[in-house]
């Protein structure tokens, strides 16, 4: 009886364990750059996200060609130019949450830091604001912070110059089913 007893209780702790990892291929990321010149936006939809509640940590990554924009020209531009897509296809985030995030429904505002990779250059990010939201088994993270392209050695022509924000609002959106 004691084995069986085991047994059942280390299935369940391991249930609960797995249950504490979420997520997500289609997590979205968008950016914004706004000037008096011009608007420019672009979204990614196909962006993979883990949260790993047990250990708090999070985890993106993403491929710059899958940025779009309203414009195939802005598009063009973005990936042959400033991301350069091809020597540097992918961007990524590792990172730590900060705050209590019990695996119990209900919103939770949390901090994250940690290392963003993109244009094949890492920065440390700090205490970036977001929001992890759990309801009916999903996972929802909210977060949003400010990118220098000049931290990442994006290289902006004077000839435009005025056309990009020096800081590049970006925005994530990922809803996250436990893992399996």
């Amino acid at each position: 009886m004691k084995t069986i007893c085991f047994i059942v209780l280390s299935c369940l702790l391991y249930l609960q364990m797995q249950a504490q990892t979420y997520v997500s291929r289609n997590a979205n990321v968008s950016f914004y750059s706004k000037t008096p010149l011009e608007d420019i936006k672009a979204e990614n939809k196909q962006a993979f996200a883990a949260v790993d509640l047990g250990k708090k940590s999070v985890a993106f990554t993403l491929l710059q060609r899958n940025f779009m924009f309203p414009k195939q020209l802005m598009q063009d531009h973005y990936n042959e130019n400033y991301a350069e897509s091809e020597k540097y296809p992918k961007a990524q985030f590792n990172g730590t949450i900060t705050g209590d995030v019990p695996n119990k429904p209900g919103n939770y505002k949390v901090q994250v830091s940690g290392q963003l990779t993109l244009h094949g250059v890492t920065q440390q990010v700090q205490n970036i604001p977001a929001e992890l939201e759990i309801q009916e088994g999903k996972l929802t993270a909210k977060a949003a912070f400010a990118v220098k392209p000049g931290d990442y050695n994006i290289k902006i022509p004077s000839l435009v110059k005025d056309k990009i924000a020096s800081q590049i609002n970006v925005q994530i959106l990922a809803v996250c089913l436990p893992a399996k």
